[in-house]
């Protein structure tokens, strides 16, 4: 067993959804990394108190408890797995893994059992489903009947909008409601905001981009309130996943981003982000409603009580300390301008994208935020309006299609470089093969080589050049890949300097004999056919020989074949090459040299045998088929030899064409042709003239 388990596809519940990511035991902690959002759980392992293993829908799941009573449940491992889990826990964690059966029964009464952030319903001691807390945005009571409101969720199909519990009376208590009891239970854990007590600061008339218009912001302990002239939000802190400062591209603003899951609504609308626009010489003294020492306790001399500095500093340090995240700024991309971001238009919209140390991040609208690990590949393509720009497309693993147009052409280097850099996978890079092992990944953007098409579209252009004298050849499609190169040649032809219309018009008759040039076709150069080659017949099987030697993989596959078998129970034939291939490449030089002498032997042994099989008269021998052709080629050269010979006997010029007669043109062989065919005619008449003359002269002759 090892210091570390790793599982992908790996499914966690979110407020209905679920959502894949990597789950990884080891000794110090568990961790947790969703695909969708890259949000990480870290669980330290001195936290663990309680593990079960349960069958659920999406096959196997897991059940982990902490010290400070979080839950965490994971789904979709393999029934295989339990053994290794369980060992795994016992020898690192120190704890069992008990297997605990769920209630199908499908009864509606039974027993509500209030454990940390869960609300278990339980039929005779098995739990038959668990609501977590933290999804409930409303409790309602009746006269016996508790009701609960759950927060939706965009991304599911079906959503649980409420869950109706009925509290029968207590006969033996009658000082305490059962029913109140039961509501106070669930609100002590739901996620239901009450603005109750004063705010910890406020920022008034604070400039907002999404959702757009001035916001009073307040600060609570565990939710933020946006409060406008129309609207009011309140946002927990538990929903923000990450915070940016970027500044903008005018050196004289700064963005304030807060990225949220799920999204604050407004009808069908849905904000995943929070923009806030603020001006650099803003200043602000902030004074946080709290005693210092309240504030020394609380945040741990990441606030103070008396604070002042500028309004968009202020704001993100208090949203860091009250978040507990960090705050993301751009790396060390300078674009042609030298500011850390590019102008570009994104769904018809200007905007700037911020190339990050982890991604990209465009706002304002909308706003995108695209992590590098989701990424599939990026492309540069030429931009659709004008040859001065270019579009910059990013595609993600889900299938999903990002274009960043209108960048200026003077960004192409700089980006290029960072996309290089971060090994991100360019799907029109259009290297020839000679060249790859010369890339150097980290090369300046003024090189050539920068230029993903420049060899490419430099071959086209000549064929072009030598193919088409029309003015259509000039004409290039809008989806070709960026090559600013290419546009400068393109650019220089439309509007040559020396070209002028003058030195056209004076030329007069001139230009009319070149255009009829032109027109004259080319002579088409016809080659010789060249004789085939016989096709090389198969080497035929000797199924009397000795059979060829196996490798040491393979002696070794044979060998372990039945071990894997038992391992992997189940396993498909496919699946056995695979993951033998996996374990022979984890063999080490000793265990691999045992099957390697082996091989050698067994080599030896073979070309002992075949050499004794080949001197005792052993060997493939010519097949029918080999003979029959052989032959059949000998009668084909004689019908050859005896047609050439009957051919030299009749003689006559009907066959030869001298040197003269080839190198004329088409129409004067077109003349020769009939001129030919006529006197073949007339030959042909006087012949026959001849014969008759022949014919009335023989039988006179005799008669004499």
């Amino acid at each position: 067993m090892g210091d570390m388990l790793e599982f992908n596809d790996i499914y966690q519940e979110v407020k209905g959804s679920w959502n894949d990511g990597r789950l990884r035991f080891s000794k110090q902690n568990v961790v947790y990394k969703s695909n969708k959002t890259g949000k990480v759980d870290s669980i330290p392992a001195g936290e663990l108190n309680q593990a079960q293993w349960r069958r659920v829908c999406l096959g196997h799941g897991i059940k982990l408890g902490t010290s400070t009573g979080h839950i965490y449940k994971y789904d979709g491992f393999r029934d295989t797995d339990f053994e290794k889990l369980s060992e795994f826990f016992k020898l690192n964690y120190k704890m069992e893994l008990s297997e605990k059966d769920m209630s199908v029964k499908g009864w509606n009464w039974g027993t509500a059992k209030f454990s940390g952030p869960l609300l278990s319903f339980d039929i005779n001691d098995h739990t038959a489903f668990e609501i977590p807390l933290s999804n409930v945005s409303q409790c309602a009571t009746g006269k016996n009947e508790v009701t609960l409101e759950f927060h939706q969720n965009d991304d599911t199909e079906v959503s649980l909008m409420e869950v109706r519990f009925y509290v029968p009376p207590n006969q033996t208590d009658e000082r305490q409601d059962p029913v109140e009891a039961f509501a106070q239970n669930v609100l002590t854990k739901a996620d239901v905001i009450q603005a109750t007590g004063d705010a910890v600061c406020i920022f008034k008339e604070l400039q907002c981009l999404t959702p757009r218009g001035r916001y009073d912001i307040r600060i609570y302990p565990t939710f933020l309130h946006l409060h406008g002239k129309t609207f009011d939000y309140k946002i927990p802190y538990t929903t923000v996943l990450r915070l940016f400062l970027l500044p903008h591209k005018d050196q004289r603003q700064m963005f304030f981003v807060i990225s949220l899951d799920p999204p604050i609504k407004q009808g069908q609308t849905r904000y995943h982000f929070l923009i806030l626009l603020f001006s650099k010489e803003e200043d602000i003294n902030l004074t946080l409603n709290m005693s210092e020492e309240d504030v020394e306790k609380r945040f741990e001399g990441k606030l103070s009580k008396n604070m002042s500095g500028s309004l968009y500093e202020m704001v993100s340090r208090v949203m860091k300390a009250l978040v507990n995240r960090k705050i993301t700024v751009p790396g060390n991309f300078q674009g042609h301008s030298g500011a850390q971001c590019i102008t570009c238009s994104y769904k018809a919209s200007s905007g700037l994208l911020y190339p990050l140390e982890r991604g990209f991040i465009y706002v304002h609208k909308p706003p995108v935020h695209l992590r590098f690990e989701e990424i599939s590949c990026v492309n540069f393509a030429r931009g659709t309006t004008t040859t001065r720009s270019f579009d910059f497309e990013i595609e993600t693993k889900q299938g999903n299609q990002y274009t960043f147009s209108s960048i200026e052409r003077e960004e192409y280097g700089k980006l290029f470089d960072f996309v290089n850099a971060k090994k991100l996978n360019i799907k029109n890079r259009g290297f020839k093969e000679g060249m790859k092992g010369n890339i150097n990944e980290y090369s300046d953007s003024d090189e050539d080589q920068h230029d993903a098409y420049l060899e490419r579209m430099k071959a086209e252009g000549k064929i072009r050049e030598e193919g088409n004298d029309s003015d259509d050849s000039d004409g290039s499609g809008s989806d070709e890949s960026f090559n600013p190169g290419e546009e400068d040649e393109e650019i220089a032809e439309e509007y040559d300097s020396n070209a002028s219309a003058s030195d056209s018009s004076d030329e007069g008759d001139d230009s009319e004999d070149e255009s009829a040039k032109k027109k004259v076709k080319k002579a088409k150069v016809v080659k010789e056919k060249k004789e085939r080659k016989p096709r090389k017949e198969k080497k035929q099987k000797d199924k009397a020989g000795p059979k060829r030697p196996m490798s040491a993989y393979m002696l070794w596959l044979n060998s372990s074949r039945e071990r894997i078998k038992s391992e992997n129970p189940g396993i498909s034939i496919t699946e056995i090459s695979k993951k033998a291939g996996e374990m022979w490449r984890q063999l080490n030089k000793d265990e691999k040299e045992e099957w390697e002498t082996k091989a050698g032997e067994a080599k030896r042994q073979y070309d002992k045998l075949k050499k004794e099989y080949k001197e005792s008269g052993g060997g493939p021998t010519s097949s029918p088929r080999k003979e029959k052709r052989k032959s059949g080629g000998k009668k084909d050269e004689k019908r050859k030899s005896s047609s050439g010979e009957k051919e030299k006997e009749r003689g006559g010029n009907d066959s030869f064409k001298s040197r003269e007669f080839i190198e004329t043109s088409d129409d004067s062989s077109s003349d020769s042709d009939h001129k030919s065919k006529s006197k073949k005619k007339r030959k042909k008449k006087e012949s026959e003239e001849e014969e008759e003359e022949e014919a009335v002269s023989t039988p006179a002759s005799s008669e004499e």
